[in-house]
């Protein structure tokens, strides 16, 4: 990424090619690399790492980002990502950057991300990746400020020697600019909605059931995701694809020897 040449930049999300999101993406790194966009043809929010089996997959080039390149498909954000490297770049790029999503992925929500997904299939494949959303769920959100962090954490990413799988699950909030506290390097808070389904009748009669819930956090510390933006910083969470409890390990090694 320090050659003289541009780094390839691939930009995805889970919102789907034509959201808001995206758009302010793709304009916070168009000058910053050559940019490719994979993304959904939908929405495609809380479908986390799932991929498509057993049906065929569709791809169509789009005219959306005026000079860029960029391709719609037909399955999950992590579709979009194996795609992306197999069959429009052909190899790996320097950089993948998913999202702005719209609305939080701290704390637990990582597990369900679409967005991030898609940031960590890419790291599950080597290559650096970001997932950036912004802590408002309006289609009218003021992206601005989230443009401008976009913008100074990919140079900073690309200007250092990335480990191999590096991951970040950046979160940003929806204050303005003068607003923002500044960057804060954080870990997962453990918070999570207490979910409820609340049962409803369609008009001929029958029984669905649409998902609620409040979003709760009984970690109290300072130096989470969630109390950072709490306190209107960014917060960056340097994610693992790793999922083993080490610690675990080490205490059943020792009880189960022999």
């Amino acid at each position: 990424m320090k050659s003289k040449e541009k780094p390839i930049i691939l930009v995805t999300n889970d919102d789907g090619i034509t959201a808001p999101g995206i758009r302010n993406l793709v304009e916070a790194v168009r000058d910053l690399g050559h940019i490719v966009v994979v993304a959904p043809d939908k929405p495609q929010s809380g479908m986390g790492h799932a991929i498509t089996i057993g049906h065929p997959l569709r791809m169509n080039k789009m005219e959306v980002f005026a000079d860029i390149e960029a391709w719609q498909v037909s399955g999950t954000p992590v579709d979009c990502v194996k795609l992306a490297v197999d069959k429009v770049l052909h190899r790996k790029p320097d950089l993948c950057v998913s999202g702005i999503n719209h609305g939080a992925n701290h704390s637990i929500n990582v597990i369900y991300s679409g967005t991030m997904s898609a940031a960590m299939e890419a790291a599950i494949e080597g290559i650096p990746s970001i997932g950036f959303s912004l802590m408002d769920y309006s289609m009218e959100a003021d992206f601005a400020p989230a443009r401008e962090v976009v913008s100074k954490l990919v140079k900073q990413v690309l200007a250092m020697d990335a480990e191999k799988h590096f991951l970040l699950n950046v979160n940003i909030p929806s204050v303005s600019s003068e607003l923002i506290a500044g960057i804060k390097v954080c870990r997962q808070a453990y918070a999570k909605y207490e979910e409820d389904f609340d049962e409803r009748r369609d008009p001929h009669g029958r029984k669905y059931y649409w998902l609620t819930g409040e979003f709760v956090n009984s970690d109290k510390g300072k130096d989470t995701d969630v109390w950072a933006l709490q306190n209107n910083y960014v917060s960056v969470v340097p994610v693992s694809i790793d999922f083993t409890d080490h610690a675990m390990k080490t205490k059943l090694e020792q009880a189960w020897a022999g």
